[in-house]
This record gives structure tokens, C-alpha cells and sequence, in this order.
């Protein structure tokens, strides 16, 4: 009789690559390995700082004329408070305007200052904050931190809604030095089961730096929401999976529930007998 020996975790076997910032990799990470997974980080995107600090440096002199806050990443909140600090910027003078962030990480970013978040909306992408400021910044001022690079979609709204929107960059992201050589010798060797994208730019940095190894369509993709998987079809790529919800924790779950409806993915091949 055959026996097939039954793993404890439910992604003993897989192969995943986590793509994200070397910074942050380690959470993610961390969650897959505890579900079972064998990792392999290789961050294609690298947080740095902006071309110039004199257009964020200006907006954090002038807090007080703005009524709105919206703070779209940790990276944001992190590089702000960063140069708040340098220019001598109590975090008190955040707590006088009111916040929005994207996302609970955002969120917690913030709250970990004791500056309060006054509204973070259910889906974490700029669609849902300008519809649920909409009806808030008519004539208001509105400062949006954000990086250097990103969609259009939050600033044009709310100009449409009759805010008056400045838009700063609190940092940029490029792709690492090392991380072709690394992904050519993951080519080389056993290629993942799945690439997390947990941004449109990871989607973006990961195709470039291996299309000239494998084609896009011979990857699985785990997306983390929309507008990454909006991203990955414009490149004519359909993600294997996309989270409900658009967190860390929100993606393991949802390859955790892609793995039992796709067992034989990263099965190991052998089988055990009764003696």
C-alpha cells in the first residue's frame, strides 16, 4: 500500500521568492517560513532618497497651512519623520492637522509616534482614500508624502473634489546593484514556485531583470492586490493569486488557500511504503 506522508505545514515544499526591499523582506519572509515554505529573498527594489529633499523640506515648514495629511507607505512615514528630525520638526506638529494613511502598517507607523490616524480606508489603494476623502477637502489644503514615482489617481481626484493638493516626494525606488547577478543564478538553479509582488514596482523590476533568463508567462505570480495585478496584466500577465486582503499577512493566507487547491505544486516526488 501506498502511503503519501502528510506535511504538518501547509507550504512544506514551496518555493517562494520574496522580491520586496531588503528592509522589508524579513516580515514576509518570516510568515512563509512559519507556513512551510523554503524562501528565497532576492529585494528588487531599493528604497533611497530623493533626487532633492527641498521640495518635502518646504512642505514640512509650512504643516500648519495644511489641513489634510496623507501618508500612502511606512517608507513615507519613515522618511518624513527622518527629516522632520533633521530640520528640528517636533512630530507634535503632525498632530495638530488631520491624517490619512494607506494601510494598517501605515497606520501603525504613525501611532507609534502618538500621531493619530484619522481615516484609513478598507482597501489600502489610492482609489478608496479619495473616495473616502471626498467629500472632506473641498477647499482644503492637502499635503500627499508619497514616492518619488506613483500613480496619478490620488492627486487628480482630490483636486476633482476641490482640494487644493500638494504633492512631495519623501523618497524614491531603484532597482539593487546585485539583483540581476542574483536572479540569473536563481535561473540557474531551482527557480521558485511563486514570486510575491507586493507593489507594482516589484512587479516591474522583476520582469526587467529576468526577461532576458526566462519569459514572464513561465513565472507564477502571488499578487497582493489590484493595482499590482493591474500591473502584472498590462505586462499580459494573469497572477496565479491575489490577496482579499492587502497585507503581508493577507498574501501568506491567500498562498496558503492557493497550495490546497494546488497540492502538486513543490509535492516532493517520492513516496513512502508501509513495511
Amino acid at each position: 500500500m501506498v502511503v503519501r506522508k502528510k506535511s504538518a505545514k501547509p507550504l512544506s515544499g514551496l518555493r517562494v521568492l520574496v522580491t520586496r526591499a531588503r528592509q522589508q523582506a524579513p516580515a514576509l519572509s518570516e510568515m512563509l517560513r512559519r507556513a512551510g515554505a523554503s524562501v528565497i529573498e532576492i529585494p528588487v527594489i531599493e528604497i533611497a532618497p530623493p533626487r532633492s529633499w527641498r521640495p518635502l523640506d518646504a512642505a514640512m515648514r509650512q504643516l500648519p497651512s495644511f489641513d489634510w495629511l496623507i501618508v500612502t507607505s511606512v517608507n513615507g512615514v519613515e522618511a518624513m519623520l527622518r527629516r522632520m528630525k533633521a530640520l528640528r520638526i517636533s512630530a507634535a506638529a503632525l498632530r495638530r492637522m488631520k491624517i490619512a494613511a494607506i494601510g494598517p502598517a501605515t497606520r501603525a507607523a504613525l501611532e507609534k509616534q502618538k500621531i493619530r490616524v484619522h481615516l484609513m480606508p478598507r482597501e489600502y489603494v489610492a482609489e478608496s482614500v479619495a473616495a473616502a476623502l471626498r467629500n472632506r477637502v473641498r477647499r482644503k489644503n492637502v499635503l500627499l508624502v508619497r514616492a518619488a514615482r506613483a500613480r496619478d489617481v490620488l492627486p487628480r481626484e482630490l483636486r476633482a473634489a476641490g482640494a487644493r493638493v500638494t504633492v512631495v516626494a519623501a523618497y524614491e525606488t531603484k532597482i539593487p546593484s546585485n539583483a540581476r547577478r542574483r536572479i540569473g543564478q536563481l535561473m540557474m538553479r531551482e527557480r521558485p514556485h511563486l514570486v510575491t509582488c507586493t507593489s507594482s514596482s516589484t512587479v516591474q523590476n522583476f520582469l526587467r531583470l529576468a526577461k532576458r533568463f526566462a519569459p514572464a508567462e513561465s513565472f507564477r505570480f502571488a499578487s497582493i492586490g489590484p493595482i499590482t495585478t493591474a500591473t502584472l496584466k498590462t505586462c499580459g500577465i494573469t497572477p496565479a493569486l491575489q490577496a482579499r486582503q492587502f497585507t503581508m499577512e493577507g498574501l501568506v493566507m491567500a498562498i496558503v488557500n492557493w497550495r490546497k487547491e494546488n497540492p502538486s505544486v513543490g509535492a516532493r516526488r517520492g513516496v513512502h511504503r508501509n513495511r
